[in-house]
């Protein structure tokens, strides 16, 4: 059904940030209600509507886990058992954590290796197999199971194992688990799929004002299992109805039973400050706000940004998918602190930041890096200043993959949420509301920091000028 306040407020705030598209769906006391703007291609202009087709990005790791479980209640995968139960051959550069990760910290983000290994391995039925064979270059940044860091390469391992397990593609095997029973067809994996129907297509917002397509559309093969399904409004809210629900389908045909449904919405491992949630279920983020508990993902492709946020003790869901960045992921978080106080009465407030001295805040200054990024620290007039500048080598790999290099953006400015200084919330510009923490030695030192919900460790203690 048309929702006139919905649209309303989607207009507001897309044309306020200025987002090329958008496509949003709301799931309130058992209806569904849907609102669109803009549209799919600045080059090639169509309205978006309710047939438009956007990638929904790492929401799409919740179809591996959903796929995952089907696996366990049929007794093919236990989610506590070795990976090499299932994967004999998977290598990493520790030798330990290979032989002992576990299913299911492949969904829990506490893996602890590097996860953003985006090469690009073909478009073959064999993709999934050379990127995971590729990880075993990567380094160890946490012992395993000791702390939660973002993990996109763990997505492609569980990936493959559907694979193995089911004896066909990953992409097959998630059209027979999951895609085809609950009639979801407006969903897809193949870019020959999805350019004969209407579909969104990324943007990127200059520095100057404006805004190109953002190329290459598609993400790589190998990482389909952490983020490379499009779809429109109505199969997201469909896929949030079965979530919700009992474990059947549509026609009553049960997928899952509701305690295995139930279980992946239960915390895992908690990780309360970081920018993506206060736990992690089964890949499900879970926090709390104002009194209730919300279960979502978000993703991230190029140039298109997408939320999806349930309540399941009220029955309610919003997705939001835009195609314009940085200012579409404004407009998701926006419109869903909205959704939450209109629909329901649920205020989702910014923490208030506290000030601390130039001299308490040193000790959190200095340089951290990740597999991907440098992030530097510095404190100034009573703020912490995060200076993030993307790797030379990992530009050089976005480059030979077509893809653009992220602009150079002004430093995050973070606020300290205590005197013990271990959370922090990003009180400043457009990533503002953005929740991390710091990470401390046995002596009390600080040794990382989570940005983004990835684990920086801490490389220097003072920034290199």
């Amino acid at each position: 059904m048309n929702d006139a306040e919905l649209q309303k407020k989607l207009s507001e705030l897309a044309e306020e940030l200025e987002v090329t598209g958008v496509s949003v769906g709301v799931l309130f006391d058992g209806e569904e209600r849907y609102a669109y703007h803009g549209v799919t291609s600045v080059e090639n202009p169509l309205p978006v509507d309710e047939n438009t087709l956007f990638q929904f990005g790492s929401t799409g790791k919740t179809f591996t886990a959903t796929a995952m479980m089907r696996l366990v209640e049929a007794g093919q995968v236990d989610l506590d058992a070795p990976v090499r139960t299932y994967l004999p051959e998977f290598k990493l550069k520790d030798e330990q954590v290979a032989a002992n990760v576990t299913v299911k910290q492949l969904f829990n983000h506490t893996a602890g290796w590097q996860g953003d290994l985006m090469d690009q391995t073909g478009d073959g039925d064999d993709a999934l197999d050379k990127y995971v064979a590729m990880m075993e270059r990567l380094e160890q940044v946490s012992p395993l199971g000791e702390t939660v860091s973002y993990n996109n390469a763990s997505l492609s391992v569980a990936g493959l194992i559907i694979a193995k397990v089911t004896g066909t593609t990953y992409e097959q095997a998630i059209r027979d688990l999951l895609i085809e029973p609950l009639d979801l067809d407006h969903t897809f994996f193949f870019p020959n799929e999805i350019m004969t129907r209407r579909f969104a297509v990324g943007h990127t917002r200059h520095d100057d004002g404006t805004v190109t397509v953002a190329r290459p559309w598609a993400l790589p093969r190998g990482n389909a299992p952490a983020g490379g399904i499009s779809a429109n409004a109505r199969d997201q809210i469909a896929w949030a109805k079965f979530h919700l629900g009992d474990g059947t389908a549509p026609d009553g045909t049960r997928l899952l039973s509701s305690e295995a449904l139930e279980s992946m919405k239960q915390a895992t491992v908690e990780m309360k400050g970081s920018a993506i949630g206060d736990a992690v279920g089964i890949s499900w983020l879970l926090r709390d706000v104002d009194g209730v508990r919300l279960v979502g993902h978000g993703g991230t492709t190029n140039g298109q940004y997408s939320e999806f946020s349930l309540v399941p003790e009220r029955g309610f869901a919003i997705i939001s998918m835009t195609n314009c960045g940085p200012n579409g992921s404004q407009l998701n978080d926006a419109l869903g602190k909205w959704a939450l106080e209109h629909y329901l009465g649920v205020v989702d407030a910014d923490p208030e930041p506290i000030l601390l001295g130039d001299e308490a805040l040193v000790a959190f200054t200095g340089r951290y890096e990740t597999i991907a990024a440098v992030c530097d620290i510095t404190a100034d007039a009573g703020r912490l200043l995060a200076h993030v500048e993307i790797k030379p080598d990992f530009q050089a790999m976005l480059r030979e993959a077509g893809e653009e290099v992220p602009e150079e953006q002004p430093p995050f400015v973070l606020g300290l949420l205590s005197t013990d200084g271990n959370e922090y919330v990003v009180a400043e510009g457009p990533a503002k509301g953005m929740k991390g923490y710091f990470t401390r030695g046995p002596g009390g030192e600080v040794t990382g920091v989570h940005l983004g919900g990835r684990l920086a460790t801490r490389v220097e203690s003072a920034p290199t000028p």
